[in-house]
């Protein structure tokens, strides 16, 4: 079931869109598929991680990325793919990320959802708990 949006959000994240890169859920499983090297990290809320999530993401919820990322981080040039739900909260939270002076972070564009509906593959152990 996909959520309803309210329209003061909607047009927050088409503010932010022209402004940050985008993954398809395709091209996120071409990477980790080439074996390529970029954190992946959920930006959902702790429920949402807690149900299941994509293999090897780390979990920084939308609510505390911005507070805990460079303790976790500290490298602004390390590759980050952020997603969240649908891919919403993750185009702000790259933005606020950009903000910060990440300089290799991208959106996936259809989030968990995309991910899940096209039947990639999916985890709930516990690395990259919160």
């Amino acid at each position: 079931m996909h959520k309803q949006h309210s329209p003061g959000f909607l047009k927050l994240v088409q503010s932010v869109l022209p402004g940050i890169k985008q993954l398809s859920i395709h091209d996120v499983k071409k990477k980790i598929d080439r074996g390529e090297r970029f954190l992946l990290i959920d930006v959902r809320e702790d429920h949402e991680w807690d149900a299941g999530h994509l293999p090897g993401a780390q979990h920084l919820g939308k609510g505390i990325i911005e507070r805990d990322v460079e303790t976790r981080y500290p490298d602004l040039n390390v590759e980050m793919v952020l997603y969240c739900g649908g891919g919403y909260r993750s185009a702000l939270a790259t933005d606020n990320l950009q903000k910060m002076g990440y300089t290799n972070v991208w959106s996936m564009d259809g989030g968990w959802r995309g991910w899940a509906e096209a039947n990639m593959p999916i985890s709930k152990d516990r690395v990259g708990e919160r």
